[in-house]
């Protein structure tokens, strides 16, 4: 199972976002308790029209602006389905789905500064850069400075 594989292969978010080995069956259980779709974090699979898996979407709570007002955003795509739009397409039909289903008004998503193209497929897909989180996180065995952009209920949807 690819989710069980985020835990333990390096290779399938290189070049970003490794944040070292976990225990794999943490997610299984999470599978078998609620199918990832739970009161403050979830997460969706990101597929083609034949249904070939090729990654996930997921939200949680951002408690900074309130128990409901905000999410935080994240993707992976698997090594073989990047650099093809599918990123863009992704965020736009998760945007689209969770201002359709929540009452939150603001998405935001945060990514390495040096991931052009995920800063890309975000731009693409309505979000506006806000700046820099120096030292956002801990990956790859050293602090890492992180880009955040941010969409709002209110914000023009943008073109497909």
């Amino acid at each position: 199972m690819v989710l069980e594989r985020i835990d333990t292969d390096p290779a399938l978010s290189a070049p970003f976002e490794w944040r070292g080995f976990a225990n794999p069956r943490t997610r299984r259980h999470r599978w078998e308790q609620d199918n990832y779709l739970g009161p403050t974090d979830s997460l969706l699979a990101v597929a083609l029209a034949d249904d070939t898996f090729i990654g996930f979407v997921t939200w949680r709570s951002s408690w900074a602006f309130g128990p409901s007002g905000s999410v935080d955003i994240g993707i992976l795509l698997l090594p073989d389905h990047r650099g093809q739009g599918h990123g863009t397409t992704a965020h736009r039909l998760l945007v689209d789905y969770l201002f359709a289903t929540t009452t939150i008004h603001r998405i935001q998503a945060t990514t390495e500064v040096d991931n052009d193209a995920e800063q890309r497929a975000l731009e693409r897909a309505g979000f506006t850069p806000e700046g820099i989180l120096r030292g956002g996180s801990f990956v790859r065995g050293q602090w890492r400075d992180y880009a955040i952009y941010g969409r709002l209920r209110t914000d023009q949807h943008p073109n497909p």
